[in-house]
């Protein structure tokens, strides 16, 4: 009963994160939309890392799939907190536009291996890793060539922003006040 549950969770965590991440890509950023999107694609995400560490079907133990939901989640975080907290002042942008990009390509890769997996007679492993080496290449092509635009456009509806630079326990201070 339990694996069934943490399975759909696990499914519909990943539905959802397919869906907030495509709208984060979509709508202008720095708004409140992309950050609101944003909030929605990082906890499903995070939901989907996690309950991924409950689920040992496959193969009866830790295996590379729990690996790769810590290398994941690694990501996420990687590309949440410095958004979060605009830290370091002048390099935040450049970490979160990275590692949200890649823990989104990790996401599609993630899905279309799934698929592919699906296919009759489709070798597991063959599927798996040729499915992921194919996102990855295609995703590090787009986050390249999109990078110069994508940066410029979110540097330039930041320069609005009334927010000034502060320290990491201000930045988290005002955070949490701002949350609330």
């Amino acid at each position: 009963m339990f694996y069934e549950f943490i399975s759909k969770f696990h499914l519909w965590s990943a539905i959802f994160a397919l869906v907030f991440g495509l709208s984060v890509f979509l709508v202008r950023k720095g708004t409140r939309l992309h950050k609101q999107l944003g909030y929605a694609y990082f906890f499903n995400m995070l939901s989907l890392n996690i309950s991924a560490l409950f689920i040992y079907e496959l193969t009866g133990n830790f295996g590379p799939f729990h690996i790769s939901a810590l290398a994941s989640l690694l990501t996420l975080i990687a590309g949440f907190v410095p958004a979060y907290l605009r830290l370091p002042r002048n390099g935040w942008l450049d970490l979160h536009y990275e590692f949200m990009n890649w823990s989104y390509v990790g996401l599609v890769a993630a899905g279309v291996s799934e698929v592919a997996t699906r296919i009759p007679s489709s070798p597991f492993w063959p599927a798996v890793v040729g499915g992921s080496i194919v996102v990855f290449f295609i995703g590090g092509v787009l986050i390249n060539s999109l990078r110069p635009k994508a940066v410029t456009r979110a540097r330039e509806s930041l320069s609005q922003s009334t927010e000034e630079p502060m320290d990491f326990f201000a930045a988290l201070k005002h955070r949490r006040s701002t949350c609330n």
